[in-house]
């Protein structure tokens, strides 16, 4: 078995798939995602498969992303099961800090869901549903991604209730990832509602 060690404790166990696994899922999420909106934004593939009901075929993306997010934090959740605890994240403080993390979190990703609405929050921009105009309330005003800031506090909260160091480590897979799939996401998006600037513009020269 191959372990990370300190001193004579082991930290992680990675001889265990689970941990790959909950990695890989945590991987292949957003890099799902943003596949599948490009190639509807270019191509409507998802739209020509709802008969041009753009509506509807976003929901379907939201409910196919909502699941695949339950799904991998069922991986998370079974890797952290089969990984050694520490007994550096069982000191009395952690499991207040823990819940404290989940609960802002899920604040972040609910009021964000919330004032996105279901198209806002699931790349609806890319089906040609567009916003009127920018959120600024809470809690864009806090953070201009609290859905992805937020999920990454929840598996970090979660990381240190369960005491596992891969849990850690896996949560800097999170942000890492979502880092990512934000430098790609934010210029496209911003395209998105530039070009519609750009339309509107040109409309009103042309009357």
């Amino acid at each position: 078995m191959v372990h990370f060690q300190s001193s004579s404790q082991s930290l992680i166990d990675l001889s265990q798939r689970s941990l790959y696994i909950s990695a890989l899922s945590i991987a292949f999420n957003p890099t799902f995602w943003n596949i599948v909106a490009r190639r509807e934004y270019h191509g409507k593939t998802l739209t020509r498969l709802f008969n041009g009901n753009s509506q509807r075929a976003c929901y379907a993306l939201a409910l196919t992303i909502f699941s695949l997010g339950l799904f991998r934090d069922f991986l998370f959740e079974r890797a952290l099961r089969h990984q050694p605890p520490s007994p550096a994240l069982s000191q009395p403080f952690i499991p207040p800090l823990a819940y404290a993390l989940i609960v802002c979190g899920n604040i972040l990703v609910l009021s964000s869901t919330y004032a996105l609405g279901i198209t806002g929050t699931y790349l609806g921009d890319y089906f040609g549903i567009l916003m009127d105009e920018p959120v600024t309330s809470f809690p864009f005003n806090v953070t201009g991604a609290p859905m992805y800031y937020g999920s990454t506090m929840s598996f970090l909260g979660t990381a240190l209730l369960y005491g596992r160091p891969a849990g850690l480590l896996l949560t800097v897979e999170v942000l890492l990832v979502y880092w990512v799939a934000l430098s790609y996401e934010d210029p496209f998006t911003s395209e998105i509602y530039a070009k519609r600037e750009r339309e509107r513009k040109a409309g009103k020269k042309a009357k």
